[in-house]
């Protein structure tokens, strides 16, 4: 079931901000163990447009759980 508009836009700062600081710290421990690779830090603005890019699929995912959780509710 595809969730409402409302539903997605919601969870959005969440999603977005989640992917965000995961992808930031993902970085971090990437680099610590890498920077003989010459591996690069991501800058957290840098993190905030990766968050927001890969939020966006997160987000429409869990919408779609939550849609399902509901639907089923409703059913029982």
């Amino acid at each position: 079931m595809r969730p409402s508009l409302k539903l997605v836009a919601a969870l959005t700062p969440f999603g977005a901000g989640a992917m965000g600081v995961n992808l930031f710290f993902a970085s971090l421990i990437a680099s610590l163990i890498g920077s003989w690779l010459g591996w690069p830090v991501l800058t957290p603005w840098q993190a905030a447009a990766g968050g927001l890019v890969i939020g966006l699929p997160a987000t429409y995912a869990f919408a779609c759980h939550i849609e399902r959780l509901k639907t089923e509710a409703e059913g029982s």
